[in-house]
């Protein structure tokens, strides 16, 4: 009790202290030295070096009394002010206030500030200054920073930047501008959108076109020859870079009327859809309002595509098989349209060879083309054929056939696939003695991948090996072409590597290696897996782990390696299944070995009717003659 009684006196005494020290002392025993009053903005007539800042935002000549009218007002306004001396006058005519890019008069501007050439900017309002709210808000924060600060006086608003009740505000007006960018956006987007539902496009100036009174394109003949030769000779083989300089030295003309072309140029008319006589609107699209920077549409937004919206200049299947080119081309492939082959007869019937240097075919191409080759009645086999043991025979029934792949890899026939490349061991190199090239051929229903040898001159043939002081290694092979299509066709993962075990066999001097592409290995990037080593029993795919206490790593980067889930009861398949498993059992039936046999043609689509080589030869046999009768005259 006694000590409670103690505490609240001791309380009480603090509080008087605090009582008589905050009571202060005599303002006259005080010397105050005032601070030097503020100008009021609005009645000071202190000398100030003043900048105008005016903007349009489209370069309509429309606009153009505005941009006018705003210099010459300002102009005005700073003369009847007392103490206000004009310094200059900066403009951005037809640059849109939600970015600073190309806003070149602004950034000298505020450069000028930081230069120490200006006091005040004047301007007429928050949206003609930003309307950018980061943009507004940030270059005042640093003009006010300066020694001396420069302030912005908003004519509209009646804000001044220097004031100290005034970022509240201008935040509030800058975010209002911000929006008005954005619902100006929204409404155009609805109205372009809204053209396009209804077949009204755009018809920009283009190679081979006039517009008549309606904006119909019609065909101006003298510059559509100039298309029709770009595209005849690319179909002929000549690159970008050799039509542009072909172009250049005949001296045809460009839409705006130059004599020099750029190979962009030419790729530009080759790939436009109009020249066909079709339209396809909305290519890209403006993710951001505030920097307007285009990026190709991938479906982001809805595209609209009109045939035989106007008379075609190239036809269409000519301009079909361009495209094909010009997709390619980053393989080194200089072929028209190839087709996939197809081994129809055999022990390799259904396989299909891999085209290393075309990307157009797609899995369902690689599946319509192996499935081309079989009837009805004349399906693939099943895998696994179930056999009975004969009398006197060891009855292995239950017994299992363990995978190689829980074995070492030394010395093992293997390929690895990763999304870059394709890498087969040395021990695979070792088998084709003194083989530098392969085909590949795959059989997608059965999912088995046969390597054979070949010459350099084969259509398919790919490099495997290098040649290094009388040995051959094995090379990185790069598949940028067709890799992706085989992850698709496979269901693999991309990023993922994966690699199989194969199977020699060589009969007749005849020689492959077969691999069964179900039989994977699966590296995983520690990057791109969260896995809990102490909870693998809770995975939610179809992978087991090969986790003993800590992931096997290859390479430089770590690598998880895992197996197919199917795995993790057994060793292996049955050995009666696996006697008959489908990567054996053709190759080994008598008179159907032939792995040599070569693979024909196979399309599912309509062939195209592209312009015989013969009118290509002969429209470019006369524009050689032209040439030829140019450089005569440039040499008299």
């Amino acid at each position: 009790m006694r000590e409670n009684e103690a505490q609240l006196e001791d309380n009480e005494s603090q509080k008087a202290r605090i009582r008589a020290r905050y009571k202060g002392i005599d303002l006259e025993e005080l010397d105050i030295i005032p601070a030097i009053p503020k100008d009021n903005f609005y009645e000071s007539t202190s000398e100030k070096r003043v900048a105008v800042y005016a903007r349009v935002s489209t370069d309509d000549p429309r606009q153009t009394s505005s941009y006018e009218l705003q210099k010459n007002h300002y102009a005005d306004l700073v003369q009847r002010h007392p103490g206000w001396n004009l310094v200059e006058i900066y403009a951005d005519e037809g640059i849109s206030g939600t970015s600073l890019q190309h806003r070149n008069a602004f950034i000298n501007m505020i450069q000028d500030c930081h230069d120490g050439k200006f006091d005040l900017i004047v301007t007429k309002s928050v949206a003609r200054f930003s309307r950018n709210f980061l943009d507004c808000i940030s270059n005042v924060r640093k003009l006010a920073a300066l020694r001396p600060p420069v302030g912005v006086f908003f004519e509209t608003e009646n804000i001044y930047t220097l004031n100290s009740n005034s970022e509240m505000l201008l935040s509030f007006i800058a975010t209002i501008a911000q929006e008005e960018s954005h619902n100006k956006s929204e409404i155009m987007n609805s109205s372009i959108e809204a053209r396009f539902r209804r077949g009204i496009f755009l018809t920009p100036r283009l190679l081979g076109y006039d517009q008549d009174e309606n904006g119909h394109l019609i065909i101006n003949e003298a510059e559509a020859k100039t298309v029709r030769l770009i595209f005849f000779m690319y179909l002929y083989g000549y690159t970008c870079v050799q039509i542009a300089d072909t172009m250049t030295r005949l001296g045809h003309r460009t839409k705006k009327g130059n004599t020099s072309w750029a190979p962009g140029s030419i790729l530009q008319i080759l790939q436009n859809e109009r020249h066909c006589g079709d339209v396809l609107a909305r290519k890209t699209w403006t993710p951001n309002y505030l920097d307007h920077k285009s990026k190709k549409n991938n479906q982001d937004r809805n595209q609209y595509r009109k045939r035989n919206h106007h008379e075609a200049i190239i036809s269409r299947d000519d301009f079909i098989a361009v495209q094909h080119l010009i997709t390619n081309a980053r393989y080194g492939n200089k072929g028209i349209l190839p087709e996939l082959k197809v081994i129809s007869e055999g022990a390799l019937k259904g396989f299909v060879s891999v085209n290393p240097r075309w990307g157009a075919f797609s899995a369902d191409d690689y599946r319509s083309a192996s499935e081309s080759v079989y009837e009805n009645e004349d399906q693939v086999p099943a895998a696994g054929l179930l056999i009975e043991a004969q009398s006197g025979d060891f009855d292995l029934r239950g017994f299992e056939i363990a995978r190689s792949q829980f074995f070492d890899t030394a010395r093992k026939l293997c390929v690895t696939f990763s999304t870059d490349d394709i890498v087969f061991s040395t021990e695979c190199i070792r088998k084709f003695e003194k083989t530098q090239y392969i085909e590949m051929l795959i059989h997608p229903i059965d999912h088995l991948l046969v390597v054979r040898p070949c010459t350099k001159e084969t259509k398919n043939a790919i490099q495997w090996s290098k040649l290094n002081e009388g040995e051959y290694y094995s090379r990185s092979i790069s598949g940028a072409a067709y890799i992706k299509t085989l992850y698709d066709l496979f269901c693999w993962k991309s990023g993922c590597k994966y690699r199989m075990r194969g199977i020699y066999r060589c009969k007749d001097n005849e020689a492959i290696i077969i691999f069964y592409i179900k039989e994977t290995e699966l590296f995983i990037p520690q990057t791109t897996l969260e896995f809990d080593w102490d909870k693998s029993s809770e995975k939610e795919n179809d992978l087991l782990l090969n986790n003993n206490a800590q992931p096997f790593t290859i390479g430089p980067k770590k690598d998880i390696m895992a197996y197919p889930s199917a795995w993790a009861d057994n060793f292996g398949s049955n050995f009666y299944r696996h006697a008959q498993a489908r990567e054996l059992a053709a190759f080994n039936k008598k008179g159907v070995w032939n792995v040599s046999d070569e693979g024909q043609a196979f399309s599912d689509s309509p062939r195209l009717n592209i312009t015989s080589m013969d009118v290509i030869k002969n429209t470019l046999r006369h524009m050689n003659c032209t040439i030829e009768q140019e450089t005569k005259r440039d040499g008299e």
